[in-house]
């Protein structure tokens, strides 16, 4: 099996920057912990095959990406965190949202999610976070995306996300690009852009045609020059830990820790984004305040 991947290109003479990505191990993985259904598992898949991407494109180490759907729809929100390495995790709060097919007999993205903000918030270590909020203008991830790029980062870009099913509920295919133009871009390199962009199938109909991502680069952006820069593994990774768990139990106050103690009743902390279940006996809670 192909392990998931981010290609980092450039073209036309670094006029465009790009990034595309296969990612079916991230988005199979997501549906096994969750237990999402068909269309919760493309939802959510499709935010984190963007999360990873967007992730990569950070510098520091330590820099964090969260992406935030805040929605009226049935699934009722989104969740996505990635970091610079292009390891990404998120969760739905609700998985098992089942609703009719669109008018295209596709999975309703869109219906699941409905109107709603989307969020983007980027922790490079330098105090407040930065925060960006637009409104979701389809539901479809992509073009939402597409928009926050445009309106809150004053960068013109293009998003493609896909998901596909196979008969069994199991991540078939999925992947997806951002192609950016750079503020020097000359005005007939997005010229062709636009045309070839114009002409491209679904993300998914390129992945079952066996095109890998630097494939799908190459086809989107035959006419101006690819270059490809970098190969970066990409992965479902979860980096909570008991370790982590117990200090921020320990953070939570000695009064609150205190009647933990008293009810003499073990607690129970379960992380969201990969079901992990952390146990605290009353002993180990009384270690907290010593």
């Amino acid at each position: 099996m192909v392990k998931d991947y981010i290609v980092r290109a450039t073209a036309a003479n670094h006029q465009l920057r790009a990034f595309a990505i296969t990612s079916r191990n991230i988005v199979e993985e997501a549906r096994k912990i969750h237990n999402t259904s068909p269309v919760a598992t493309a939802a959510l898949g499709r935010l984190l095959t963007a999360g990873s991407m967007m992730g990569s494109m950070m510098k520091g180490d330590k820099d964090l990406l969260t992406l935030q759907i805040e929605c009226g729809g049935p699934i009722g929100g989104i969740v996505v965190t990635a970091d610079s390495k292009a390891n990404v995790k998120g969760y739905v709060n609700n998985p098992n949202v089942i609703i009719p097919p669109n008018p295209y007999g596709k999975l309703d993205v869109s219906g699941a999610i409905g109107p709603g903000f989307l969020n983007v918030i980027k922790d490079i270590g330098m105090g407040e976070p930065y925060n960006g909020q637009t409104h979701l203008v389809s539901g479809e991830i992509a073009e939402d995306l597409t928009y926050y790029y445009v309106t809150s980062e004053q960068v013109p870009s293009s998003v493609g996300l896909g998901i596909l099913m196979d008969k069994e509920n199991f991540v078939k295919q999925a992947g997806g690009f951002i192609i950016q133009v750079m503020p020097d871009a000359d005005d007939k390199v997005i010229d062709r852009l636009e045309a070839s962009l114009k002409n491209i199938s679904s993300v998914t109909d390129m992945l079952e045609k066996g095109m890998m991502p630097e494939d799908i680069l190459e086809y989107i952006m035959k006419d101006n020059g690819v270059e490809i820069l970098e190969k970066i593994p990409a992965m479902y990774h979860c980096n909570c830990s008991r370790e982590r768990v117990s200090r921020a139990i320990a953070s939570i106050g000695r009064k609150d820790l205190l009647d933990m103690i008293n009810d003499q009743k073990p607690i129970e902390v379960n992380c969201q984004f990969c079901n992990s279940h952390y146990i605290f006996e009353t002993e180990a809670l009384r270690e907290f305040i010593r």
